[in-house]
């Protein structure tokens, strides 16, 4: 199928949701897939290499165009709307798209795929998105905000900001949500260990994200036995 397109009309998309099936592994394969990305939407378990070169030859027409169509009818389609977003330049455009997407997914995998490009230019509205969407009441939306913060780490200019929002989320419940809480704090304990010690001295984190945050701070090749070892006075029972 010819994937790069000036329009996408509704029968392109038809045919699409065809040409997408036909590399599907098989429903075993998809049922296996739906059960680890935990999702009520359909499951086609197409290969991620093939879903990879797909994304790359649509982004090289007016994938816009596709978007637009919006169609939903597997995890895979919802992975490739999400990249799709990601390539948008004009960062009020692609803030918009973006926000449509997260209130739509239902599923940790469809927020951890979206690969943004983050630059010095558009890092602070970056931040600013990610504030907004963790303030969101959806368990996924919020995870969106939180992977841009997760991806803001590098700059250490964010830092105490995002400390500050590893407090805020005290009283959270969702297990999704508090997950990438834990993944944030290592990343900062790995990116910023002197840092991240003090902040320990003082934080609010919940019991959940603190204790799996330690958890990934041990597992990972990253920090040293003396920092796992000291990071173990830090777990709450």
């Amino acid at each position: 199928m010819q994937l790069i397109k000036e329009k996408w009309l509704e029968s392109d998309i038809k045919e699409f949701s065809q040409y997408l099936l036909s590399f599907s592994k098989g429903e075993y394969k998809g049922s296996w897939e739906k059960r680890i990305v935990n999702t009520q939407m359909p499951c086609i378990a197409v290969p991620s290499e093939k879903v990879r070169k797909i994304i790359k030859e649509i982004s090289k027409g007016n994938f816009i165009s596709f978007i637009d169509h919006w169609k939903w009818e597997n995890h895979t389609q919802t992975v490739i709307i999400g990249n799709l977003i990601c390539q948008i330049r004009g960062f009020d455009v692609f803030k918009k798209y973006l926000i449509k997407f997260a209130n739509k997914i239902d599923n940790w995998a469809s927020c951890d795929s979206l690969k943004f490009k983050i630059t010095d230019k558009n890092k602070d509205d970056y931040f600013s998105l990610a504030l907004e969407l963790i303030n969101d009441k959806k368990t996924f939306v919020k995870r969106v905000g939180l992977i841009i913060l997760f991806k803001l780490v590098n700059n250490k200019e964010y830092l105490d900001k995002i400390f500050k929002v590893l407090n805020s989320f005290y009283l959270e419940e969702e297990y999704y949500v508090n997950m990438m809480l834990a993944w944030l704090f290592c990343e900062c304990f790995i990116k910023y260990e002197k840092e991240t010690k003090q902040f320990l001295q003082t934080h609010t984190m919940n019991k959940f994200v603190i204790n799996k945050g330690i958890s990934k701070c041990r597992d990972s090749f990253r920090v040293s036995k003396e920092d796992k070892d000291w990071l173990i006075q830090y777990r709450q029972k």
